[in-house]
């Protein structure tokens, strides 16, 4: 089942209950705030406000982005949902099992993660694609509450470096001990691996950066993980 704003994030019988804080309202980043209005002005029918997180929320499998796309999650309201790097991911999700369908489209197609659940550092759009540090830091404390939740062996997979980092931040940890680099694995402690991919945005796969044979091989070894816990 899917979950919504303020719902618990992880629940079972040795974890705790948690719960988190982030609102679709929330006007901590005044910048993005005010692109925000200024979006909804100009695309009227978009969604315009923060992105919850999407997927199962007893997932093994955690998916950490960068931030909304103009047209896409903010356009949609989901996660990768309406641009190019959505189309690569749920193609490659679909692939090893972790959606129901191959394309997400919108809110309401029926589509379902399986032992997957995406986020992303920063929950709202930002102007050029590129949130300021402070930014970064107003919205580390949602996906702070998102993985003190996780109290089982869960594999938490980075797309690019700013969500790598906030993975990191969010968990207290030095960056300096844990170099972001693609397809790297970091054993965070005994129970969150962090695994690196460079993100899946068209500017990566057009100049081919990351291919979709590099972005499989990621879903490949994910699988072989979770499979052997």
């Amino acid at each position: 089942m899917e979950d919504s704003p303020g719902d618990l994030l992880y629940s079972s019988s040795n974890i705790i209950v948690a719960k988190s804080t982030f609102s679709i309202d929330c006007q901590r980043c005044k910048r993005l705030t005010k692109y925000l209005l200024e979006s909804k002005q100009k695309y009227p029918n978009y969604y315009c406000k923060p992105v919850p997180a999407f997927g199962d929320p007893y997932a093994r499998l955690i998916i950490v982005g960068l931030a909304p796309g103009l047209h896409g999650a903010n356009a949609t309201a989901r996660p990768f949902t309406g641009d190019h790097a959505g189309l690569i991911l749920y193609q490659t999700l679909y692939k090893f099992g972790f959606s129901s369908h191959a394309e997400s489209v919108s809110m309401d197609d029926g589509l379902k993660l399986i032992n997957a659940r995406i986020t992303n550092a920063v929950k709202c759009v930002p102007p050029q694609n590129k949130p300021i540090g402070e930014e970064i830091k107003n919205c580390n404390l949602y996906l702070q509450e998102e993985l003190s939740a996780l109290k089982e062996s869960h594999v938490l997979l980075a797309l690019g470096r700013i969500a790598h980092e906030s993975i990191l931040k969010a968990l207290n940890m030095r960056l300096k001990s844990f170099p972001f680099a693609h397809a790297a694995e970091h054993q965070l402690n005994e129970h969150l691996l962090l695994i690196d991919s460079y993100h899946c945005s068209r500017y990566n796969t057009q100049t081919r950066r990351l291919t979709v044979e590099q972005f499989e091989a990621i879903f490949a070894k994910i699988n072989i993980i979770l499979n052997s816990q």
